[in-house]
This record gives structure tokens, sequence and C-alpha cells, in this order.
């Protein structure tokens, strides 16, 4: 996947994950910063559970929101205390 469709795939899953979670998104650079971190995450947690994104763009947008949403939880978790 190159750069640009990476970055994208990191903005629309941090936008789909601050519409999700509620408080909305971080801006676009927030967004798309939390969407790659996100990415890292949601590889990271489907490869636990040994799924694999094969879904093409389709499947890298899911797996990095849901990596996306979990970020944002952890971090909301945090700010509570």
């Amino acid at each position: 996947m190159g750069l640009i469709a990476f970055l994208l795939v990191g903005l629309i899953a941090g936008w789909l994950a601050g519409k999700v979670i509620k408080g909305g998104g971080m801006g676009l650079i927030g967004n798309m910063v939390v969407g790659v971190v996100g990415a890292y995450i949601g590889g990271f947690l489907f490869g636990l559970l040994g799924l694999q994104s094969t879904g093409g763009m389709i499947g890298s947008i899911i797996v990095a929101t849901v990596g996306a949403i979990v970020l944002l939880w952890f971090v909301g978790m945090l700010k509570k205390k």
C-alpha cells in the first residue's frame, strides 16, 4: 500500500472511530494520527486472533477503524482517572 493510500485509510479510520466513540473527531491531522496508530493496533489485535485483512482497502479500513476505536477508548479511560 502506498503512502497516500495508507494516509487515506488512516484518515477514514480516524474519522469513523471519532464518530463511534463519543466526543467527535480530533481534526484532520488528529484523526489521521489516530487512524494510522489504530491501523497498527488493529493489525496487532487481529493477528492475535488469527485473522487477516484480505478485503483490500475496505478490509484495511475496518482493521484500522477497530484499532482506532480501541485507542480512543483507552485514551478516554486514561482521561477519566
